[in-house]
């Protein structure tokens, strides 16, 4: 600040307070002059925003000003100073202003300690300092403000709800313990009044939960969140210097690649020193790991979370990216749906494309029996597998009553059924247990069908990434025995039910050969159909 010394008193007085207004409005001055950061080697510096705590300020205050209030979605990597910006920007607003109140839920109590410990890191340093009243290891009332700071864990008792709250920040909400409940606690303490803020921010953890399914509302334009990206390339301590041969691959390096370093340096605009501390990260960590961590692109932190799932999120990646052509008989799965949430879904495959999936959400009976009826009509497919369940039976029946050339390609499916292949030959001649049931079946072939020499095709889109991924499983302890979550279960831990891929999954109900001459299968106790059958050429694995 000037020197008030040569200046009347009116004039440094207007002076001053010009300055205090502008250090209340202006966080990009405040942080520097008013707030202490201990960076990564332990010294106390200036809180001066880097490249990514810019771009969440810019989008943060953009929603502010066209809102009235904050409600957005922060999705980051490792180590990015996501929360060091938001504890820093809520400090700015709660010790300034009258009547704010500060609440952070994090994930684990270790995180909540190094983020109220930031909190008092700012408050001891800062020159503007306003009176504290009561307060202990998690929490300081600002008296003459009225307001104050306070932080929680979430899955501990009270943790979540915090009286009304103006400013609200979950850190690493992917990792909450029964984050729905949690969240919707915690939000019920916000009033939806201007000048509130509520910012999620986490790194990714699988394709399923509270936090995940809100980023596919954001990015889709549903609600009032927006969906804030930052890529790990914006820090700029992720660099290294590379030696004088450092050269980028050319070609593949792993499995898990989706494309080459050039391709991957040209699409992000990445120097040498970029490259080389990412290659040697990948080294350390693994592809997958890295692109967990370190994520470029907001599909990369999702699909490459959930290792533990039984089909694997870098091969629906590699099969979103795959660009093939649908070769052989056309086979239609239907998950239908009357009722709920569960959608009714429809999904078209050739071999080793999945042409496309569609999906309606309350489809009445007679709406759905000639929803397929026009798809046999129009695409004239080898097969149409529909599950029994959902009213599958019902719809089975009115398609089927069309005529001859309806039941020719209708076969109906029980999950619960028993599979076709209860047992599995392998290649050394040796047997070990199958599927428990038929829906496990279907899942267990999609699986081995991304996998395949060559790969597969589906529509790039992350709802599919989400389903695929989804479900548990585990093997039954007395017969060994594949046995896959079932949608009950799922929705038990409110986990949407995987209907998109359930279709997808159905298309390997039993082989089909693109021949009209022969119709024999077991494939349905309803119809003694078989499916279309020729010499060469099937839709199972799209040879």
């Amino acid at each position: 600040m000037k020197s008030t010394a040569a200046m009347p008193v009116t004039e440094a007085q207007g002076s001053i307070d010009d300055q205090l207004a502008a250090l209340r409005s202006d966080f990009h001055l405040y942080a520097p002059q008013c707030l202490k950061i201990k960076t990564k080697a332990g010294h106390l510096l200036p809180f001066k925003l880097n490249k990514a705590q810019m771009y969440i300020d810019f989008k943060l205050n953009e929603q502010l000003e066209k809102t009235g209030k904050v409600r957005a979605l922060i999705l980051k990597g490792r180590q990015q100073g996501c929360s060091t910006y938001v504890g820093g920007r809520f400090y700015h607003k709660a010790s300034l202003r009258f009547g704010t109140s500060v609440y952070i839920l994090t994930h684990e109590q270790k995180a909540t300690e190094n983020l109220f410990a930031m909190a008092e890191r700012y408050h001891e340093h800062t020159p503007l300092q306003p009176k504290l009243g009561k307060s202990n290891a998690k929490e300081m009332q600002f008296v003459k403000l009225d307001g104050g700071y306070k932080v929680g864990t979430a899955g501990v008792k009270a943790g979540g709800r915090s009286g009304t709250i103006q400013l609200f920040h979950g850190s690493e909400v992917a990792f909450w313990p029964n984050d729905t409940d949690q969240f919707s606690g915690v939000v019920q303490s916000v009033p939806d009044e201007p000048g509130t803020e509520i910012i999620l921010e986490s790194t990714a953890n699988g394709v399923t939960g509270e936090f995940y399914d809100r980023w596919q509302q954001a990015e889709q334009g549903i609600g009032e969140y927006i969906a804030i990206f930052v890529p790990w390339f914006w820090d700029p301590g992720y660099r290294k210097r590379p030696p004088e041969d450092f050269v980028l691959f050319s070609e593949k390096q792993h499995e898990a690649d989706t494309m080459t370093e050039v391709e991957y340096a040209e699409l992000h605009d990445l120097d040498d020193e970029q490259m080389y501390w990412r290659r040697m990260k990948i080294y350390e960590l693994g592809p997958v790991k890295f692109m967990q961590e370190y994520p470029g692109t907001a599909d990369e932190a999702f699909q490459t979370t959930g290792q533990d799932s039984f089909i694997k999120p870098i091969d629906v990646l590699k099969a979103r990216k795959n660009k093939l052509s649908g070769v052989g008989p056309l086979v239609v799965g239907v998950d239908p749906s009357r009722y709920g949430d569960d959608k009714f879904s429809i999904a078209w495959r050739q071999g080793r494309k999945v042409n496309k999936v569609e999906s309606k959400q309350k489809v009445e009976t007679t709406e759905a029996a000639f929803w397929i009826k026009r798809i046999i009509d129009q695409d004239d497919p080898a097969a149409v597998f529909i599950d029994s369940g959902g009213g599958g039976a019902q719809i089975y029946d009115i398609v089927v009553s069309f005529g001859e050339k309806y039941a020719d390609v209708m076969h109906l499916i029980n999950f619960g059924g028993e599979p076709e292949e209860p047992v599995i030959f392998l290649e050394d001649g040796s047997e070990r247990p199958g599927p428990k049931n038929r829906r496990a079946e279907m899942w267990m072939r999609s699986n081995d069908w991304l996998k395949q020499p060559g790969g597969a095709d589906i529509p790039d889109e992350g709802y599919l990434q989400s389903e695929a991924c989804a479900p548990n499983y585990r093997y039954d302890i007395r017969t060994q025995h594949l046995v896959l979550e079932s949608k009950e279960q799922m929705r038990a831990r409110k986990v949407r039910s995987p209907d998109d891929w359930d279709a997808i999954a159905l298309t390997f109900a039993s082989m089909v050969y693109d021949d009209p001459a022969q119709r024999q299968t077991s494939s349905t106790k309803k119809s003694s159909k078989r499916p279309r059958r020729s010499k060469g050429s099937n839709s199972w694995m799209g040879r």
